[in-house]
């Protein structure tokens, strides 16, 4: 079982911590906090996605990465990626860190998410045993197909991942040309 943390870390652009504030506050205010995404692909190259439960306090129902969260006050993001990837895909996987970027987004129930999210990825054949309270269903796609679900479902999809994607597969595109 998943602890809950309800406080996020607050950033400057540069990463620096600024502060800590109560997640639902800083999700209201949208202040830049710190997060983690992460990407599984199986050795076929598809990508491993998760739809969000239901019950989420945003962006529940829809199709993200395999895992995102945020990290505790000194929890090192690598760390804080493969904690969550284990509770809520049941996965122990080694991840390599890609990239980070800032984005701002308005969600549901009058949140807007406002994050300086750390991108990691890994390589598993895995199948996952999903945490229910966290994740509704799981699938993976190929690349293409993934493409082609974005384009005629956009609003099927979390903010952050439709934000992200195409720079994961570029980074993963030329890892794979070297």
């Amino acid at each position: 079982m998943a602890i809950k943390v309800n406080k996020v870390v607050l950033v400057d652009e540069q990463d620096h911590i600024v502060g800590e504030m109560d997640k639902m506050q800083a999700h209201q205010k949208a202040r830049l906090h710190r997060a983690v995404s992460v990407f599984i692909l199986n050795s076929k190259n598809e990508w491993l996605l998760q739809k969000r439960a239901d019950g989420k306090y945003h962006s529940g129902g829809l199709w993200s990465n395999t895992s995102c969260t945020h990290p505790r006050l000194g929890e090192e993001n690598v760390i804080c990626a493969k904690r969550r990837l284990k509770e809520e895909m049941g996965l122990e996987i080694d991840l390599q860190y890609l990239f980070n970027f800032i984005y701002k987004a308005d969600l549901d129930n009058s949140l807007c998410e406002h994050e300086l999210d750390h991108v990691f990825i890994g390589i598993s054949d895995e199948h996952p045993e999903i945490n229910e309270e966290e994740v509704k269903d799981w699938k993976y796609l190929s690349y293409d197909q993934l493409v082609k679900e974005l384009d005629a479902n956009p609003n099927s999809y979390t903010e952050w991942f439709k934000k992200m994607h195409k720079k994961v597969y570029r980074l993963l595109d030329d890892k794979l040309k070297d």
